[in-house]
């Protein structure tokens, strides 16, 4: 079944720009989902067509009553959301049109790129819902020239029939690699190689010291950098040819902010390298904090999404997440 992406409120003579004064400083939370509030797993893309900024991510069911278990997260396709100003403020779009799965399919966790006039997702999709962290996971790739109108390519070999999380980024040869979660594997980190995107031979295991999930690859200060979600906050490697990892010796976003729906770890995250400037988006679960104990009702489901600026000392990232931050991202 295709859902019709819903189309935002705009007047007639309402165009859209990107600002870029630096003293705009980003909104906390950044977004909330206003369907379901349960946005997570965020990916951040410029939109070519539209001239503005698009924020993917993943949505889950916090306000649906009755749902046991985690059947809560399942069920949902992507939610988008559009910044006009570079990044300060968003404001809810719609869902993602994708022609694969039903209503009762889960779309999870999707990395969008463009390269040679095409948008390339490779997405996570859970046939079915469940109620444990039980089923299959398939990751998928899917091509677009607008954001908006996806064509399904194919679903991807890789090291097992539960795989999830895609980054993918070009190396200095001009292949492509791609490191995921490979979940039977102790959630150990994987990738694969591809000349051309659309071709894949997975490769084996990147890293697995530590249990983890949305491993996430930028370029940044001369150094290949890894960030994956631990789930006591983001592990950091760093790498000089993206082939050998080094784990940086403490976690970002491990220790609780101080904002709104920040007081708590921040969990899957992406960067957007942009200029100078990197910034990592991150989401959190407001609710899960230490007195709601094993509380499983709305306010410790819902989910928001965060964004801090990362910060290099000459070895190591880290980041502030109480600093305000002041964003204009640049295409």
């Amino acid at each position: 079944m295709r859902r019709a992406l819903r189309r935002p409120l705009l007047l007639a003579n309402e165009s859209v720009t990107v600002v870029t004064n630096l003293h705009n400083y980003a909104a906390k939370p950044l977004f909330r989902d206003p369907v379901f509030d349960g946005a997570a797993d965020p990916v951040v893309i410029y939109n070519r067509k539209r001239g503005t900024w698009w924020l993917v991510y993943t949505n889950r069911r916090a306000n649906a009553p009755g749902l046991v278990g985690v059947s809560y997260v399942h069920a949902t396709h992507l939610g988008i959301a559009e910044s006009t100003d570079g990044g300060v403020t968003w404001r809810y779009y719609g869902i993602m049109n994708l022609p694969i799965g039903g209503p009762e399919d889960s779309h999870w966790a999707p990395e969008i790129l463009f390269h040679d006039g095409l948008y390339h997702m490779f997405l996570s999709f859970v046939p079915g819902i469940h109620e444990d962290w039980g089923g299959t996971r398939e990751m998928h790739h899917l091509t677009s020239t607008d954001l908006e109108n996806w064509q399904h390519q194919s679903e991807l070999a890789l090291s097992s029939n539960r795989v999830i999380d895609a980054c993918v980024y070009r190396l200095p040869g001009g292949t492509w690699r791609m490191w995921y979660n490979n979940e039977p594997d102790n959630k150990a980190i994987n990738y694969a190689d591809s000349p051309d995107l659309f071709t894949w031979q997975d490769c084996g295991k990147a890293t697995g010291d530590v249990p983890g999930e949305g491993p996430y690859v930028f370029e940044w200060h001369g150094y290949y950098w890894m960030i994956v979600d631990i789930w006591m906050g983001l592990a950091v490697y760093r790498s000089a040819n993206a082939e050998n990892w080094h784990r940086q010796p403490f976690s970002i976003l491990e220790e609780p902010g101080t904002g709104e729906d920040d007081c708590v770890k921040g969990g899957h995250a992406m960067v957007q390298v942009s200029g100078e400037r990197a910034y990592l988006f991150y989401f959190t679960h407001p609710g899960r904090v230490p007195h709601a104990g094993d509380a499983d009702c709305y306010d410790t489901r819902r989910s928001s999404i965060q964004v801090a600026e990362l910060e290099f000392d000459g070895a190591w990232i880290n980041c502030d997440r109480n600093r305000p931050v002041p964003i204009a991202l640049t295409p």
